[in-house]
């Protein structure tokens, strides 16, 4: 059980965004999800160190993945670590659209479909709220 003393801190740590594709929780209706970076069934442990902040679609679409196919190479790559990654290491924008720079990006982007049509049309007005990174 994540006290809620942890999932502030996780929350903060975040800014309130989801650590895998920026959206932020303002204007969601959907409560973001306490995402486990290394799944409970591969022996994740409830700790702030292996938390992240998700909103509900990377969170469902992540679940307990750790890897996925980068579809530039067709090697397997681990998906993006949120507490052991630097974010723009693995992922810049383009516009709207994220872009993988490095397999691990790739594969995070293609397995959580982090450039779908209906995150797109939010971002466009994340933009132009001023809510994008």
């Amino acid at each position: 059980m994540i006290s809620s003393r942890t999932k502030s801190l996780v929350r903060g740590r975040a800014g309130n965004r989801c650590e895998y594709c920026r959206l932020s929780q303002e204007g969601q209706e959907a409560t973001f999800h306490i995402d486990h970076v290394m799944p409970k069934v591969a022996g994740g442990k409830d700790k702030a160190e292996n938390l992240a902040l998700a909103c509900v679609s990377c969170s469902l679409k992540k679940g307990a993945k750790q890897s996925a196919t980068d579809p530039e190479s067709g090697e397997v790559a681990s998906l993006f670590q949120p507490r052991s990654k630097d974010w723009s290491g693995h992922f810049q924008w383009q516009g709207v659209c994220l872009v993988g720079r490095t397999p691990t990006g790739r594969a995070t982007i293609k397995t959580l479909d982090l450039n779908r049509p209906l995150i797109l049309a939010i971002r466009k007005e994340e933009v132009r709220l001023g809510r994008l990174p």
